[in-house]
C-alpha cells in the first residue's frame, strides 16, 4: 500500500529486482537473507528491501525514495 503511495508502481519493483544493483547485503537477517536494491527512474532513486529464500522466492520487505537527509549522494551510503 506504501509504495502505491510514494508513486513506485510493481513493475517499477520488478525492473529493480531484474536489474537494481545491490547496495547492501544481509546475509545473516532472519528468516531469511536479504538485499538492498538501488535503481533509478526518471532520474529518482528506489530502494528496494528484499529477501530470498532457499528455494528461491522472494519477499519485498519496502520498497522507498531514499531521503538525502540519511543517504549520501549516489544513495549507496548512509550519512555517518
Amino acid at each position: 500500500m506504501k509504495m502505491f503511495q510514494r508513486g513506485i508502481g510493481v513493475d517499477d519493483v520488478e525492473t529493480i529486482i531484474k536489474a537494481g544493483e545491490v547496495n547492501r547485503s544481509y546475509p545473516d537477517d532472519k528468516p531469511y537473507p536479504s538485499v538492498l536494491l538501488l535503481d533509478f527512474k526518471n532520474q529518482q532513486p528506489i530502494h528496494v528491501m528484499l529477501a530470498q529464500d532457499e528455494t528461491g522466492n522472494c519477499v519485498v520487505i519496502t520498497t522507498y525514495i531514499p531521503d538525502l537527509t540519511i543517504w549520501e549522494m549516489g544513495f549507496r551510503n548512509k550519512i555517518k
